[in-house]
């Protein structure tokens, strides 16, 4: 059987390596020493592209790829791909949905235990013997019966209100639209904001959330406010994020990405009110299996069928 030709971009585990060798002839971008050469000479023999949320489909790869049929993505997030233009085109691009909602629901929520009840200056006090010298460590705040605001009520943030029930939340949010959900509905960030003490971004990233999280809106959260981000780098106003935390505007926040990624403002490096972690928020064994099982579904199911099981909502209609 002849194998079709399967464009890596980035890392595949050895399992999802196995599951598609014996139908796919797999080159891997960066392999290549000479990467312009490389594409200008073979880029139109792939209908396949395998990548993630991280590199998209770079725009020299795009462009030299003229006989694409499918991109499959390895992560919910695809701002780096132009869903847009390849749905106008006809060409199927498919992610890893509903897969990774539990994890990243109870990442914010580690998260917001994290900042509110104060884990690590806590542990710190622990360790370092200050509790026998110094005392007892100062009373900290209760996550219970909060108001939290949602921005981005897609399936993770439904997942987060879940979680968020029970700790008795009441729950607001802000989306394009309402949605048929027994929550508070804001036609913007900042009113959603306003209306709340804990306030979580899990919107997509992409042009239209660039800095949805900006100095109104924290401002509009308030000094007692707490802000978390587990979406993308990209929806924060990273520098009037800095500042609200320095100033005060806010109390603290919890983040898992940043706007540069993997580098992290010093700044936040130093806040003790600042809980970090690096871009882990789907980070399991058995949430990544299953997003790679699903990257490899959606490829074979291509080739088998013409379809994938999980397209973008872009290709949805293809």
């Amino acid at each position: 059987m002849t194998k079709v030709k399967l464009l890596q971009i980035g890392d595949i585990t050895d399992r999802m390596r196995d599951a598609l060798t014996p139908r796919f002839e797999i080159d891997v971008l960066f392999d290549q020493d000479d990467r312009a050469g490389f594409l200008r000479d073979h880029g139109a023999d792939y209908p396949a592209i395998l990548t993630n949320g991280h590199w998209g489909v770079p725009e020299d790869v795009a462009a030299a790829t003229p006989n694409l049929k499918v991109v499959s993505s390895y992560g919910v997030g695809y701002d780096a791909i132009d869903a847009d233009d390849y749905a106008a085109r006809g060409i199927l691009v498919a992610h890893t949905p509903d897969v990774l909602n539990d994890e990243v629901a109870n990442t914010f929520v580690m998260l917001w235990l994290a900042v509110s009840r104060e884990l690590i200056p806590s542990d710190r006090h622990a360790r370092s013997g200050e509790w026998e010298t110094g005392g007892n460590y100062p009373l900290t705040r209760s996550v219970m019966n909060r108001r939290v605001g949602i921005l981005g009520l897609g399936r993770i943030g439904q997942t987060i209100a879940d979680r968020c029930a029970a700790f008795d939340a009441e729950i607001h949010y802000h989306s394009r639209s309402p949605k048929d959900v027994p929550y508070t509905y804001h036609d913007s960030a900042e009113a959603c904001a306003a209306a709340v003490e804990v306030l979580v971004a899990i919107t997509p990233g992409g042009p239209s959330t660039q800095h949805m999280v900006n100095a109104d809106v924290l401002r509009a959260l308030g000094p007692d406010g707490l802000f978390f981000n587990v979406a993308r780098g990209s929806v924060v106003d990273e520098e009037a994020l800095v500042k609200a935390l320095q100033d005060g505007t806010i109390a603290g926040a919890g983040l898992d990405v940043f706007e540069a990624e993997p580098k992290i403002p010093d700044a936040l490096k130093d806040m003790d009110n600042v809980v970090l972690t690096p871009h882990v928020a789907s980070g399991t064994h058995e949430t990544r299996q299953a997003m790679g099982d699903l990257v490899v579904e959606n490829l074979t199911q291509w080739l088998e069928e013409g379809s994938v099981r999980t397209p973008v909502p872009e290709c949805r209609d293809l």
